[in-house]
């Protein structure tokens, strides 16, 4: 690999499914795979194979899936772990091992419990275990940030020495500042002896917002593979943003003179998907991809856009993927232009799954003039990548106003069975997930609810996100309508859904 070129290692499906209301299902997850995969990262962290059945088989499914870049497993510095994670990925195109233990004093006396000997000890043995499945082992040392310089590069020296060819560097709490992340990652590589037999990698959160800066004073200083997610999604604040990375490295390659696999018009696509799966708009200011990205209303940056774009654009949308032109599908566009604008977004979906797309599609031209690229992908998720119904609407009436009782009368599906129900609430919203939880026999707690309009125009589609609770379990839901009222049930129920699966998973696990 040339010394210019960086690696990009995403982990939107391990990191970043750990974000609060980022949860996604199976198929869903297989969905943002393959766009990665259109989009160039080099390696997938798929997920953590020990933490659950489900994690298993998600990483166990995207290996298998994804053939043209490595899918990594993440794993604890013990055997069963690193077996655990190899049974994952084994059967994927040059599968990696990422394995990884706490350095800096603060986690090894309190989490770990351990002394420095040992949890030298733990790491060299670590990742000697995992070479025995594969040459392709990453040690990540966690809390680098805050470990003691000296130390971790012995921990660094052993661990190369026993075999791991990635060494992450991880800014874990974002405690770190650029200039002082910088200086570790060159200090590192100026005096471990071994250094130049591995990669130096980097993963930064971004608690204090210093997550892409960390990034890319590190790669300036000599690392070479950044660990991101899309739309820097993550525990707590989140991690460094994959696009926001990519584009400062386009965008100043008379500064950092690196090249990178990422192909820039999949940023936009791959951003769009992961909102669309977890429900989560990207915020309007947001760098990069954000709807303000590319806006300009104050008059002197209007008068400069007017006269040289690059007055007050030092990118364009295209480059990112953000097309001025589109073809418009409505009731008239047959199954040939569907089809074709699914492959444009990166869609494969074969013949039975194409008309139920096309239905829907028809069933929303009735309703909406113009179907918009973001009304297309919500199809998609609605009716492709949802899990199986355990409760399934089948109509919907509601009556509100300020001089009646709102009133919600609806007919569910409950394993199969038809039944209805007529109930009341203070607003239409509460009368509908009052009476959904009434049928259902559930007793959810909302803990959120948020609307959204997928495009713009008073016939837009409404996206509803809702997060519930019940004993102890929470699940995120959320729902597409012209009528917000019913992509709000379509929310709560799907809600209901992911709880109920979550609960047959625990009570009868998969083999």
């Amino acid at each position: 690999m040339s010394n210019s070129r960086v690696l990009f290692f995403d982990t939107t499906l391990r990191d970043g499914e750990q974000s609060p209301g980022a949860t996604m299902n199976m198929p869903e997850k297989i969905r943002l795979a393959r766009q990665l995969e259109s989009l160039g990262v080099d390696i997938i962290e798929a997920g953590f194979p020990a933490a659950s059945q489900g994690d298993f088989e998600a990483v166990q499914a995207i290996s298998r899936t994804v053939k043209e870049c490595q899918v990594a497993g993440l794993c604890r510095a013990t055997p069963a772990d690193i077996d655990r994670a190899w049974d994952s990925i084994k059967d994927g195109a040059n599968p990696r091992i990422h394995t990884f233990l706490a350095t800096s004093p603060l986690h090894m006396e309190y989490k770990l419990r351990k002394t420095p000997d040992q949890v030298l000890e733990m790491a060299e043995a670590a990742v000697r275990y995992a070479v025995k499945h594969t040459s392709n082992v990453e040690f990540s040392a966690e809390d680098a940030s805050r470990s003691d310089w000296d130390f971790l590069a012995k921990v660094v020296e052993r661990v190369i020495a026993a075999g791991a060819r990635t060494i992450n560097i991880p800014d874990t709490v974002g405690y770190a500042q650029p200039d002082e992340f910088g200086a570790l990652i060159r200090h590192l590589l100026e005096k471990v002896p071994n250094s130049d037999q591995a990669v130096f990698s980097v993963h930064c959160h971004n608690d204090l917002g210093l997550g892409v800066a960390n990034t890319l004073a590190a790669l300036r200083a000599g690392a070479r593979q950044a660990e991101v997610t899309l739309s820097g999604i993550g525990e707590r604040a989140g991690n460094a943003a994959l696009e926001e990375v990519v584009m400062a490295l386009n965008v100043r390659k008379d500064v950092y003179n690196l090249t990178t696999n990422i192909k820039t018009e999949q940023l936009f696509p791959s951003c769009r998907l992961l909102s669309l799966i977890i429900g989560r708009p990207i915020p309007a200011n947001k760098a990069v991809v954000g709807d303000n990205a590319f806006a300009h209303e104050s008059g002197i940056h209007q008068d400069g856009m007017l006269k040289h774009r690059s007055t007050y654009e030092i990118m364009t949308p295209q480059s990112i993927g953000r097309s001025g032109t589109e073809m418009v599908l409505g009731k008239h566009s047959g199954r040939h232009a569907l089809k074709s604008r699914l492959e444009e977004l990166g869609y494969r979906l074969d013949e039975a799954q194409l008309d139920l797309v096309f239905q829907a599609l028809k069933r929303l031209a009735d309703k909406k003039e113009q179907i918009a690229t973001e009304d297309i992908e919500a199809l998609v998720l609605e009716e492709i990548y949802r899990i199986p119904d355990k409760y399934k609407l089948v109509y919907l009436s509601v009556m509100s106003g300020n001089m009646a009782i709102p009133t919600a009368a609806m007919k569910l599906e409950v394993d199969g069975e038809e039944k209805q129900l007529a109930d009341f609430g203070v607003g239409p919203v509460d009368a509908v997930f009052h009476t959904i939880a009434k049928v259902c026999g559930r007793n959810p707690k909302l803990l959120q609810f948020s609307v959204n309009a997928i495009t713009g125009g008073t016939d837009a589609q409404g996206e509803v996100t809702v997060r519930i609770e019940e004993n102890g379990a929470s699940a995120v839901g959320r729902g597409a309508d012209p009528d917000i009222i019913v992509a709000s049930a379509k929310a709560y129920l799907n809600a209901l859904n992911r709880i109920a699966k979550k609960q047959e998973e625990k009570i009868c696990p998969r083999p």
